[in-house]
């Protein structure tokens, strides 16, 4: 496959720089002309086989890949996801007011170990800023022919209170319901500051009940964090069906260091292949307890065919990945589609 060859020849430059400014680099020259390459490498990869296609909830999805939030925070290559094979799409994470994230540097490969370690900080142009963006694309008829969800967080100015914190996520959620096709309430971060305090059960129960009604009528996901107890989670769980989310993603990133990652002191969420053992287990602990009352997305150290269809098995409504696109490049999505496809 072309892409496949294309990537083998330009990682070994892309990997050389840090890798925030490979990641710029690339991002803003997809952004730059998302159109053309959206066409060239739509010709080269394409969409998933017409089999795959499926509910993800109130949603219809092209198939059961997505790309996760914090690739595409501000959307600037919104048109060219699908082209690479994504069922779905899922830009952000972005938040009421622009910030500009924690310093720098803050985004470490591991490349023996295939993982990333981040502690963004949420760095976004702001809620506002992407809601223009899309509405862009809407007016102009280059809205992607697969849903596109925005993520939503706290900006790390405002203070924990339940009023402040609710202000501040349904902002973004006024903003962006008449543009996005679903919306995702992030929580679970660990590189904002008490961010994840808001996971506790009531807090999250209070706060997911005044975004729901909010969305008026767009479905809302809720994005858990891997580093609970299984005990703790299944409450979390509960919680968020008893507020009237649409669906769950599990899981986010982990402050602990399962395997050898190698750079065992370097703060932030780890992601990737050395996430997959720990996002597996607690991603099953999520399906039980939903009980098929609400879906739920599968993510975390998804590379392989075989990864994939454990999480469908396990009863996931789709998957999703960031990490492995790095790493395998961009044609892995169309190969994990077509190996699902031929079972």
């Amino acid at each position: 496959m072309l892409l496949d060859l294309a990537w083998r020849l330009g990682r070994p430059l892309l990997f050389s720089l840090d890798a925030e400014r490979a990641h710029r680099l690339t991002l803003g020259t997809l952004g730059a002309a998302p159109s053309l390459w959206a066409g060239l490498l739509g010709a080269l990869a394409g969409g998933p086989p017409p089999g795959l296609a499926r509910s993800l909830g109130p949603l219809r999805i092209a198939g059961p890949i997505g790309l996760a939030a914090g690739l595409d925070k501000d959307g600037e290559a919104t048109q060219l996801w699908p082209a690479l094979g994504f069922g779905f799409v899922e830009l952000g994470t972005v938040t009421a007011h622009p910030q500009p994230g924690n310093p720098t540097p803050r985004l470490f490969r591991l490349v023996p170990e295939q993982g990333l370690i981040n502690r963004m900080g949420f760095n976004n142009h702001g809620s506002e800023a992407l809601a223009r963006r899309l509405r862009a694309l809407r007016d102009a008829g280059r809205w992607p022919s697969v849903p596109v969800g925005c993520n939503i967080g706290k900006s790390k100015i405002t203070p924990l209170d339940d009023d402040s914190v609710a202000a501040d996520y349904l902002a973004s959620v006024e903003r962006l319901r008449d543009v996005a096709d679903y919306l995702a309430v992030n929580v679970s971060s660990p590189n904002t500051p008490g961010l994840r305090s808001l996971q506790a059960v009531e807090p999250l129960r209070r706060l997911v009940q005044r975004v729901v009604p909010a969305a008026q009528g767009k479905p809302v996901f809720v994005k858990v964090a891997p580093d609970f107890e299984p005990e703790d989670l299944a409450q979390v769980v509960e919680a968020i069906v008893q507020a009237g989310a649409s669906g769950i993603i599990a899981t986010n990133t982990t402050l602990s260091r399962p395997g050898t990652t190698g750079r065992l002191g370097q703060e932030g969420g780890l992601s990737g292949a050395p996430l997959w053992p720990l996002a597996r287990a607690r991603i099953e602990v999520v399906v039980r307890a939903a009980a098929g009352r609400i879906p739920v997305v599968g993510v975390g150290g998804v590379h392989r065919p075989d990864q994939v269809a454990e999480l469908l098995g396990l009863g996931c409504a789709a998957v999703q990945l960031y990490s492995g696109l790095i790493f395998e490049g961009p044609g892995l999505v169309h190969r994990l589609h077509h190996e699902l496809a031929r079972g």
